[in-house]
């Protein structure tokens, strides 16, 4: 089996961007730029990754260096060919090469499979794409055979040259032994005085060598971003993608523009989501969902029949089967919702285990409570689980109600069929089937003044 390496380069300072934050740091549907990269290439399967650095290294470095990458610093800029010379020190002999951008996010696996099937001892592949308005990127020069002859970059290029549509993408697959022979030949007599890795072409038509042409499946493949507006644009592309994505597996976006997934989301079929939803991490969606407009749900699995009202946070949850949430609901990490449960509008849970069927309506706190089937709590309750050291559980058994304004002191337990009188602080055990009333007893004063202005 064939040896793949591939060489990222990323060691560019990104002035454009206007930020002390290395461009290949900035983030794409929640990930950098330079991890779309990566998990392109390691959907490859075995393959050796470079990632060569320079301006802002350090923060690079100490975001990838326990990953399976190595890290190569380019100390001066001196251009794309300079850049690759870096890293092939670190290139296995019998390797075939796929030479990537960091700020390049949306190449594929499946082009980076073509452009690998074009390379031998006597072919390489390059990436190139038609564009309509070619300014600002190197134009494909080919001979009268149609042959690949050479890339002249745009500042370098003349009026007729100029006039070319076909354009080099940067992207380019060749063995070992090919770089090691060419980059060395590579000059810097150019308008921008760097070694550019683009002259590899002429070098390689002088030898006899074959350039094939790969075509990416799409425009937005090979758009790097050099500033935020470009960044912006790129992400919209992305989530377009995303969203046509979801609809086709049979879930229905009321404005797929506005849809956000920053990860991975796996969703049944005959599901509805609603403007300006955010998905984070790994979500899981069931079937016959509804999510409501302005949600955001990270890191959680949503059963079948489940409704999402508007304005709801989802945190590291589970939620059991046609459960209802919100609106203005927020479900906090270690929440798990059983089957037919409701939390409503300003309820917010955390650590909560709550039994099939039970209600927690609104204008509640619940956490690190564990709640049984079918138990009521009324609207204003909450646990008090920290005494400003430790965090302390409640328990509240099957059938159980819990009447509105109570404040329940953990460490507590109430048992089956408990009931908890409305407006009572409880810091001992109900028993099962008994009422609790903590609250003090009213007195009504005759003949008392109202207060008036002074």
């Amino acid at each position: 089996m064939t040896k793949t390496d591939i060489v990222i380069l990323a060691a560019g300072k990104g002035t454009r961007m206007q930020s002390a934050l290395p461009k290949v740091l900035h983030k794409l549907a929640g990930k950098p730029l330079l991890g779309h990269v990566l998990d392109a290439a390691a959907a490859l399967g075995d393959c050796h990754n470079i990632v060569v650095t320079g301006h802002g290294g350090d923060a690079v470095r100490a975001l990838y260096a326990s990953s399976n990458v190595t890290l190569v610093e380019q100390t001066q800029q001196l251009g794309t060919g300079h850049a690759v010379l870096t890293a092939l020190p670190h290139l296995r002999e019998d390797a075939s090469v796929v030479i990537l951008y960091g700020d390049v996010p949306l190449i594929t696996t499946a082009t980076l499979t073509k452009m690998l099937s074009a390379v031998s001892s006597n072919s390489l592949g390059l990436l190139t794409v038609t564009l309509g308005n070619p300014h600002g990127y190197g134009r494909i020069v080919r001979a009268a055979d149609g042959q690949i002859e050479s890339i002249v970059e745009q500042k370098d290029a003349s009026p007729e040259q100029q006039k070319l549509c076909e354009v080099n993408t940067g992207v380019m697959a060749l063995t070992t032994e090919q770089l090691a022979r060419w980059l060395p030949m590579i000059g810097n007599s150019n308008a921008q005085g760097e070694y550019y890795l683009t002259d590899i072409i002429a070098l390689a038509r002088r030898d006899g060598c074959r350039v094939t042409s790969v075509q990416p499946s799409s425009a937005s493949e090979v758009e790097g971003v050099n500033n935020r507006q470009q960044l912006a644009a790129l992400e919209r592309a992305y989530q377009r993608q995303l969203a046509e994505q979801l609809m086709a597996s049979g879930t229905t976006l009321a404005d797929p523009a506005r849809f956000d997934q920053r990860g991975t989301l796996s969703a049944g079929t005959d599901n509805f989501i609603d403007v300006n939803c955010v998905f984070e991490g790994d979500v899981t969606i069931g079937s016959g969902v509804t999510v409501g407009p302005n949600c955001l749900i990270i890191n959680s699995t949503l059963g079948d029949n489940v409704t999402v009202n508007a304005n709801t946070v989802i945190e590291q949850a589970t939620i059991g089967d046609r459960a209802v949430l919100g609106p203005f609901a927020r479900l906090r990490p270690g929440t798990q919702l059983g089957s037919d449960t409701k939390v409503g509008n300003f309820v917010e849970t955390k650590k909560a285990i709550v039994g099939p069927g039970s209600k927690i309506n609104h204008l509640s706190y619940v956490g690190d409570a564990e709640l049984g089937a079918n138990v009521n709590i009324g609207a204003g309750t909450i646990t008090c689980n920290y005494d400003g050291v430790n965090k302390f559980k409640t328990e509240i058994g099957d059938n159980s109600f819990v009447g509105s304004n109570s404040t329940l002191i953990a460490p507590l337990s109430i048992g089956v069929d408990g009931f908890i009188a409305a407006g009572s602080t409880v810091n001992s055990e109900v028993p099962a089937g008994h009422l609790a009333v903590a609250r003090s007893k009213q007195r009504n004063i005759s003949g008392w003044k109202r207060p008036t202005k002074k």
